[in-house]
């Protein structure tokens, strides 16, 4: 039973963690979203210019990845809360804004290995912030949760004063 708490803890995040490999490939490089994203935005705005197109399709790019570190920081976030339970919320919350700090430097090293790909310290920031938000988030929703919780105690018939 135990093993079975620990796949669902950790396999959503080592899920998420071999896409993100997968996507640093030529599989989701430029050239390759570019065969879906420019159809259907010319299909929403057929007049639309190719400078615009371009420039929707650069922040849709960026918008990724700082939508995937989010969900990665996440996805851990949740993981390690499962067994860090004596410590406090921003220590886990800076080993997982560290963890995905490193992931995603090595995942822009990876890119640069990939010839339709190139490695940019613009996309680690955006990783970053991207993280570093979900992690506010999460650290945000457990305080209120832990209040919620001592609320709750506070006006329960087992706390007599």
């Amino acid at each position: 039973m135990k093993t079975h708490g620990v796949a669902n803890r950790w396999m959503p995040l080592f899920g998420w963690m071999f896409l993100i490999f997968v996507g640093s490939t030529d599989a989701l490089s430029a050239e390759q979203t570019s065969r879906f994203v420019v159809p259907f935005l010319l299909w929403l705005d057929p007049q639309e210019s190719v400078a615009t197109i371009t420039t929707i399709h650069f922040a849709l790019r960026k918008l990724g990845h700082f939508a995937e570190y989010a969900i990665l920081a996440t996805l851990f976030w949740c993981a390690l809360r499962g067994i860090l339970i004596a410590f406090r919320s921003f220590v886990i919350a800076g080993f997982v804004l560290f963890a995905s700090t490193v992931f995603a430097a090595s995942d822009e090293i990876h890119q640069s290995f990939v010839p339709s790909r190139t490695a940019s310290p613009r996309d680690v920031m955006i990783d970053i912030c991207g993280a570093a938000i979900a992690l506010a988030i999460c650290v945000a929703l457990r305080h209120r949760s832990q209040r919620a919780q001592r609320w709750a105690y506070l006006k329960s018939e087992q706390c007599r004063f």
